[in-house]
This record gives C-alpha cells, structure tokens and sequence, in this order.
C-alpha cells in the first residue's frame, strides 16, 4: 500500500484560501480520518492527494515520492464519494468490472473475473451480481461503490463522506464494515466526515481540520480527552462537552459566587477561564454541592442526557436510564475535578497542554 505525506500544503480558490501550511503525515496502512465542519477543507485536502486539484504551494507525497507531476491514474489513489458513481444501466458485475478494462489497466478477462470475484466476496455481495444497480438499496449501492474501488487493488483508498446518504442504523453497520475492510485488506484510508462519531470509531489517528487550518492530530482517544482547545473540545464528543467562563478561588471554581461553586484542588487561583467538563463527569446525586432545576431531559434508552439550569447556565449531564428526573425539579449535582479541562477565555487554548508544552 502506501504511505502519504503532506508538506506546507496550501490552496487558494481566487481571493479565499481553502487550506493553509497543512502538514501530515498518513502512515502507511493507516485509517486516518479527516474531521471538520462544512467548509473545513476537507474535501479540498483529498483532492490535492487524488490529482484532481493542483495545489497553490507545498508538496503531496505518496510513499515518498512527489507527485506533483502525476495524473490522478498515475498516484493509483480510488476514489469513492458520497455519491455512488455508478452506471444503473449496467449489472453489479459490469460496474464492479468496469475500471479494470481501460486501456491503461490491461487486465485479461481472467483477471478480471478474480478480481470481481475477491471484491463480491470481501463485500458479500455476490448474489447481486447479476442485478442492474438501479435496482438495488442504499447500502448495497455503496457496497458495490467501494467494490469499484476495491477491484483496482490500489496504494490508497480515498473517502469522501460515504455514509452520509445512508439511514442511522445502516450507517452504524457500514462504519464497522469499513473498518474491518480496511483492517484486511491493511490498506491506506483516507476518510473524510464531518460526523465526529464515525471519526471516534473508525479513525486510528484523526486531524480535526477549521477554516483550512489543523487544529489537532491524534488518536480519538488523544483528541477527546486531551483537545487542544475549545474548537476541538465542543466539536468532539457527544453529548457535546459544557463549557462555562468562571474565576479560581480558594480551590474552587466560582460560576455563580455562593450559588454556584464546585472544587477545583489542582488549579491556582487566578483570573477568568473557560472550564471543560464532559457530561458523563458530571454527578447528580442527593449531597452535591450545588442545586440546579431540571431544564430538559433526552431518554436515549441506555441513558439520559439531562440539562440542568443554574439562572442562565445550562449544563449537560449524563444519568442512568434508571434515574428518574422531571422538568424543573430541584437536583444537586457535582463533578469529578480530575476531569475538568482549562481553557485560557479569549484564546480557547488548553491550558494543561500548554503548561505541559513548556514544562
């Protein structure tokens, strides 16, 4: 397969720049998702890599070579976008077939026949083969897409939004589908979403991309407990993080002074901060120290996310299917201090990170 490298890659769509001095590194055989926003640049970034952008400045490497000069044919990269590109006309066989008999591939039709095989087989789709795509679901639709891409054995694997069309539950399947495609086949993904739960699920290291720029690279588990900022913070995990502007003082972090205030041991007193706490690090429990009314409450089935008002401040905290709370009943709540995050207020960044960064 193959591995990709990204260096001060930049590029400007007339007076609008849509990426700006990106560096990564994609290891080879890696699943690396690509994590932002609408008009974050992730599309623009896959297709720098796939051929069909030139870049306005910097370097796309594939297994260290420059590809600068390439054609999209030439990088060997397959594409599969959110639409599924195929040709309903034809059966699932003739487009599963259909990449491999271009001039430029050569393949014989016993070749041809293996690999339209292999790919059926990998994607459990072989009782469909003889079926004209546009008679076929969703899922199978898009099935039979990455089968496309997967028929040219090729050094990258590039993923525009593949599930995006798809129902909640068959979503749920295909991510991991996905993932245990690309663990047997040890090939190169590239993957681009803006939902931040296919990126936690699926991504062995991820890049969450805003306005062009990376804001952080890491495993999922490294982004969401340990984010860069408040942009990372909010935008991954869900229920989303509760982030609240507070002072330090006296080991405590004041909100709402004697109404408000929760322990906060680690931290010196100082001046105003953002503080950070997941929902599932909340506590309502009958000898919390700070009463709050119940301002919402979303049944998920294994759990509850319950939002909790103190005058203007809302708060998400996550409880037990089990427990049972009402709209405007009067709870009291605490946190687990180990788990709060601190942010600087007008930077968002975090400051743990960066005391660790200088230390």
């Amino acid at each position: 397969m193959a591995s990709i490298t990204l260096e001060k890659l930049s590029k400007t769509f007339g007076q609008n720049p849509a990426l700006r001095d990106i560096d990564l590194d994609i290891a080879d055989g890696e699943f690396f998702v690509l994590l932002g926003p609408t008009g974050a640049g992730k599309t623009t970034t896959l297709r720098l890599v796939a051929g069909l952008e030139k870049p306005s400045a910097g370097v796309v490497r594939i297994n260290g070579a420059d590809v600068a000069d390439w054609g999209p044919a030439e990088r060997d990269v397959a594409l599969v976008l959110q639409q599924y590109s195929l040709y309903p006309r034809l059966t699932v066989r003739q487009n599963l077939s259909f990449p491999l008999q271009s001039p430029i591939r050569r393949s014989t039709p016993a070749e041809i026949e293996r690999r339209v095989a292999l790919a059926a087989k990998t994607l459990h789709i072989e009782h469909l083969l003889e079926r004209k795509t546009d008679k076929l679901s969703g899922g199978e639709m898009q099935r039979v897409s990455i089968g496309r891409a997967i028929v040219r054995e090729p050094h990258v694997f590039l993923m525009d939004e593949p599930l995006s069309n798809l129902d909640a539950k068959l979503r749920e399947a295909m991510r991991s589908e996905l993932k245990d495609l690309q663990m047997r086949l040890g090939a190169t993904f590239l993957f681009v979403t803006h939902d931040q739960v296919e990126a936690m699920t699926m991504g062995d290291r991820m890049c969450v991309l805003n306005r062009g720029k990376i804001e952080q690279v890491g495993t999922p588990a490294e982004v969401y407990n340990h984010p860069r900022n408040t942009f990372v913070a909010s935008f991954v995990g869900s229920p989303a993080i509760n982030l609240i502007e507070g002072r330090l003082e006296g080991g405590k972090a004041v909100i709402k002074p004697g109404r408000f205030e929760l322990p906060l041991p680690r931290a010196k007193a100082g001046g105003s901060l953002t503080f950070g706490i997941r929902p599932e690090d909340l506590q309502v429990s009958a000898d919390g120290p700070v009463e709050a009314a119940v301002h919402d409450v979303e049944n998920f089935g294994l759990e509850k996310v319950v939002t909790l008002r103190i005058d203007e401040v809302l708060l998400r905290v996550t409880v037990p299917a089990g427990v049972g709370v009402a709209v405007e009943e009067k709870v009291k709540f605490g946190w687990n201090p180990d788990k709060v995050m601190l942010f600087d207020v007008g930077t968002g960044e975090n400051l743990d990170q960066r005391a660790a960064a200088a230390a």
